[in-house]
């Protein structure tokens, strides 16, 4: 089994390297499994594949379940993770942070947080906010024993904004 750290750096090096690569989205450990045959270098979860796996619309996943996602995940194959945290389910810098070290605790070696906020009326979080959030998520990730690849996405697009 390759360990955590081997994983990450393999995620690095993809992504410092001077080709291009692709980066598919399991819905679970069984496609997975399918994907790394295929041969892909890595893989990422999809918040609204699993999701849907559930029954459910995107952005109606708990935390937990998230993280039980990317544990089977990132057991099912040797090769890195990288997890769609959404909002990091969490507004405030802090516990936002908290989210990037549950993901890797759970065998991400990689993660995005986003500045959507989930509210309707307000959906992109205020600039200095949103930068705050990022630090702190930065932060976490330079804190973990591997070099965790960390995706700050601005949604501002996809909301109208």
């Amino acid at each position: 089994m390759t360990s955590q750290l081997e994983k990450a750096e393999r995620f690095r090096d993809l992504h410092l390297g001077p080709d291009t690569f692709f980066i598919p989205n399991p819905w679970d450990a069984g496609s997975a499994r399918l994907l790394q045959g295929l041969g892909y270098q890595a893989l990422a979860t999809t918040s609204s594949g699993f999701a849907f796996t559930l029954g459910r619309l995107d952005g109606q996943v708990s935390l937990d379940e998230k993280l039980a996602h990317i544990r089977a995940l990132s057991e099912a194959t040797d090769i890195p993770l990288s997890a769609d945290l959404e909002n990091c389910f969490a507004d405030e810098p802090a516990a936002a942070a908290e989210t990037i070290r549950l993901a890797a605790e759970a065998g991400a070696v990689g993660g995005s947080i986003e500045d959507y906020s989930n509210n309707p009326d307000d959906p992109i979080y205020d600039f200095d906010l949103a930068v705050a959030r990022v630090q702190a998520a930065v932060a976490m990730a330079q804190s973990l024993p591997f070099p965790f690849t960390l995706t700050a996405r601005a949604e501002n697009l996809l909301h109208g904004v």
